[in-house]
């Protein structure tokens, strides 16, 4: 369901995109080439900040956004994920947040008030706040990183680990296609 939110702002969504028809997508929101936003996720921009404004959810080219996962953001703030980057199923990205291109976010994680670095990986249950990830890093299951003093001990990515987040998002690019080739047929 594509829906305004209580300011006036309406989803833009690219011709390419498939939106699972459970998807909810409310408010200030773009959706960029190629992009597949699986069953149940709710993309939500609609608080506006002491001004009346906000900034846009921007979902990048060529990512994924799998089932059941939330992206919202507090106050009129923004999210960003980038170009190629897979967010798994049922993890939450809180606003403000910024996650850049070619990053996995694995199985219900959170991501609130931070800035996720190109080509990181962060495994299934973990939670990310309040810090920068720089690129390249790899934060293992269940980890809970509070601060940018927490990164110390975080190893940087395996060559496995960016394979494994390389097939996940190739995977979810040929299901685009294949949805848009059977859109009509529910």
């Amino acid at each position: 369901m594509i829906r305004k939110n209580p300011s006036g702002h309406l989803p833009v969504v690219h011709e390419t995109a498939f939106v699972d028809p459970t998807a909810i997508l409310c408010g200030k929101i773009v959706v960029e080439e190629n992009v597949f936003i699986g069953p149940y996720a709710v993309i939500r921009a609609d608080e506006v900040d002491a001004d009346g404004d906000m900034e846009a959810i921007v979902i990048g080219a060529h990512s994924n956004i799998q089932d059941g996962v939330v992206i919202h953001c507090k106050a009129g703030g923004g999210v960003t994920i980038g170009r190629n980057s897979s967010i798994a199923h049922r993890s939450i990205v809180h606003g403000p947040c910024t996650v850049a291109d070619n990053v996995f976010v694995g199985f219900n994680s959170v991501l609130f008030n931070c800035s996720v670095g190109e080509g990181s990986v962060i495994r299934h249950n973990s939670v990310v706040e309040g810090c920068t990830v720089p690129p390249g890093f790899y934060i293992p299951s269940t980890a809970n990183i509070h601060s940018d003093k927490d990164l110390a001990s975080i190893e940087r990515v395996s060559p496995q680990a960016a394979d494994f987040s390389e097939s996940v998002a190739q995977a979810n690019h040929e299901l685009v296609k294949g949805y848009k080739r059977i859109r009509n047929e529910f």
